[in-house]
């Protein structure tokens, strides 16, 4: 049997067995919450203060044990005892061995459970934040790769075919919009859990005169909980801010995919820096981007926090319950990753090139021109419908003849449409069409250049 020391223990007859102790508690997970019990701990004190239910020498002496506390625990001299549970009860321990009754007098008007929502909610601001700044650190990276290829022209792709010719600029840029929206994203769920859930206390609130906003400024929330009953079970912000994770996940695992084909023999697109490569344990001439493959795989992990968070919250009764300890374990799980995959990431993008030669030497290759022989058409007053059927019948003629558009004399081109003329040879081959791409947004040298442009100066926030 473990010797109790729980804030429960004299509720219940005997001392917890020991499969109990190790199955309740989160302290193994949760520790990394410290310091965000210990500040909402030290604006709840003062506010208990400020209420004159402790004194202010009182709170000067919690104040100071919970600072030192703190600093055992960075410094890595504080001793976790799993048999009190959690962080909340872990610190609470420690203060009242500082302290001795004045710690006791902690606890008034709070439970653990408003407790961990707001501790919860500190770090995911803090979280939230580093995250953002990885994200702009990789579109940075992005953006820096983009302007070395404004003018270089690369083979665009849907359903995994040759589409049509964008320059390398466009695609890298493609990247830095997705992961903008991953930015507004994290913004947004950090909005929107900025609300102190404390004073809340267990279900319904307190008999007590404690000042709830005093404590919500002092903790930089936005704002109050309305419904007291609500606000120690929601963890909405937490299924939020894993879904935020795992399309950050999603964007990084296209891009990993992309660079992994890209740098294959059979395309040789792209060259990535070796420091982020592995070799074969049997084949020597192997050159493998490993990195980029565990970024995909580990996208895995943090769909099943997702999934599991969603779990722990479908089937429970109104109030706190403790399946709520689980968020922890999803939050941190998610976070850990995909912070982890943006810094490799971010590494792999600015260490690599794309090989210019390489792609410009079968640019012509799968009639990347077709589309805009058709809007040539559409110029000479063709109908589009009637224009793509003509060019998809001179592509028919070139793979039996083995020629490209542009290898067609005007003799061949006519016999499809008279009104085909002369000026059709700047409309014609991969690079001539990428230059000729005029629409907002498009992916020619001249918008991607205003890209560049744009991103460089949004980018400086």
């Amino acid at each position: 049997m473990a010797k109790s020391k729980k804030s429960w223990e004299k509720r219940l007859a005997g001392e917890p067995d020991r499969l109990t102790v190790d199955f309740v508690e989160s302290l193994s997970v949760d520790r990394r919450l410290y310091k965000y019990d210990i500040v909402g701990s030290i604006g709840h004190a003062e506010m208990l203060a400020e209420q004159k239910l402790i004194t202010r020498a009182e709170f000067k002496e919690i104040k100071k044990a919970l600072l030192e506390i703190a600093e055992e625990i960075a410094d890595g001299r504080f001793k976790f005892d799993k048999t009190l549970e959690d962080i909340h009860m872990a610190i609470e321990a420690a203060l009242v061995k500082k302290t001795g009754e004045v710690g006791k007098k902690l606890h008034t008007g709070r439970s653990r459970n408003d407790q961990v929502a707001a501790d919860i909610r500190l770090w995911m601001r803090d979280e939230i934040e580093t995250l953002q700044a990885k994200v702009t650190l990789l579109q940075k990276a992005f953006v820096k790769s983009a302007g070395k290829y404004a003018e270089d022209v690369m083979p665009g792709y849907t359903h995994l075919q040759r589409a049509q010719p964008i320059v390398i600029a466009a695609y890298l840029l493609s990247f830095v919009e997705q992961f903008e929206r991953d930015f507004i994203r994290l913004g947004n769920c950090r909005e929107l859990l900025n609300i102190s859930p404390l004073g809340s206390g267990a279900i319904a609130g307190s008999t007590l005169a404690i000042d709830r906003e005093s404590t919500s400024r002092k903790l930089g929330f936005g704002g109050v909980s309305r419904n007291s009953i609500d606000a120690v079970s929601d963890r909405d912000f937490c299924v939020e801010f894993i879904f935020d994770c795992a399309l950050i996940a999603t964007h990084l695992s296209r891009l990993a995919e992309d660079w992994i084909i890209y740098s294959t023999s059979e395309f040789g697109f792209l060259s990535i820096d070796e420091r982020y490569c592995t070799s074969s344990s049997m084949m020597p001439q192997k050159r493998n981007c490993d990195v980029l493959e565990l970024i995909r795989g580990k996208t895995a992990r943090v769909y099943g926090s997702l999934l599991g968070m969603l779990t722990v919250l479908k089937g429970q009764p109104t109030g706190y319950n403790r399946d709520l300890q689980e968020d922890k374990v999803h939050i941190f799980a998610a976070s850990d990753t995909v912070s982890q995959s943006l810094d490799v990431a971010r590494a792999v993008v600015a260490g690599s090139r794309f090989n210019r030669k390489k792609i410009s030497a079968s640019l012509d290759e799968g009639f990347l021109d077709a589309t805009a022989l058709a809007e040539y058409l559409v110029v000479k007053g063709v109908a589009f419908r009637d224009a793509h059927g003509i060019v998809g019948s001179l592509v028919a003629y070139c793979e039996k003849q083995g020629k490209k558009l542009a290898e067609l004399g005007l003799d061949e081109l006519r016999r499809y449409s008279a009104s085909i003329k002369k000026d059709v040879y700047e409309s014609i081959g991969a690079a001539n069409v990428a230059g000729r791409y005029i629409t907002e947004g498009a992916a020619g040298p001249g918008e991607a250049k205003k890209q560049i442009a744009y991103w460089q100066k949004r980018l400086g926030r």
